[in-house]
């Protein structure tokens, strides 16, 4: 997690509002909403380390696998369900979103986007899988099982009757120091942004 996915959740979650956090780490997001807005959250996570250092955050920690659903989640309990940079590996990223808008109103969404343009040039020129900050893994090893882009997760969206309310591009790997760069970012997402953001709800 960095500043811009506080700064978005911020702008997104409303003060007081029912946060469901899955695939939580260590807890900083959501010790962050309860900090700032006053949310009253569950988070979902499997590394017991991790579990461990949100729950020493005053957390409400559950221990569970994501590819398991949400099926211990009421029909809209939540006001929001966010999920940072693990849809790509979860084995049913579908059924998953699916269950994210039944059991909240809206959901915020991030993973990183496989078109990136240094992902291409690294597949094109070396012929091997791309390893960076947002891909740091082995292909051998790593948890990333269903990588996409930002073309591929409007398409899902769109075949599950998934509304995208806002989106926001951003690049991990670099400060982009002037207008220009940040416009061709937000403009030209699928290519120069390695990681995407979406605010969605169920039509």
């Amino acid at each position: 997690m960095n500043n811009i996915d506080h700064q978005l959740a911020e702008k997104w979650i409303q003060p007081n509002a029912k946060v469901l956090d899955l695939g939580c780490g260590d807890g900083t997001l959501l010790a962050h909403l309860q900090e700032h807005l006053g949310v009253f959250g569950y988070g979902l996570e499997i590394d017991e380390k991790k579990i461990n250092q949100a729950i020493l955050k005053g957390l409400n920690i559950i221990e569970q696998d994501l590819n398991d659903g949400l099926a211990r989640f009421a029909d809209n309990s939540f006001d929001t369900v966010v999920m940072t940079r693990a849809l790509q590996a979860v084995k049913n990223p579908q059924d998953l979103l699916n269950d994210m808008l039944r059991v909240a109103k809206e959901g915020i969404v991030t993973f990183p986007n496989f078109a990136y343009w240094q992902n291409r040039v690294h597949l094109g020129i070396k012929g091997m899988m791309p390893i960076s900050e947002t891909l740091p893994h082995q292909w051998y090893d790593t948890p990333n099982i269903h990588l996409c882009t930002f073309k591929d997760f409007e398409r899902l969206c769109h075949d599950n009757g998934i509304t995208i309310l806002e989106t926001v591009a951003i690049n991990d790997d670099a400060n982009l120091p002037n207008k220009l760069m940040r416009k061709l970012v937000k403009h030209i997402p699928n290519l120069l942004a390695d990681v995407a953001i979406y605010r969605i709800a169920k039509n």
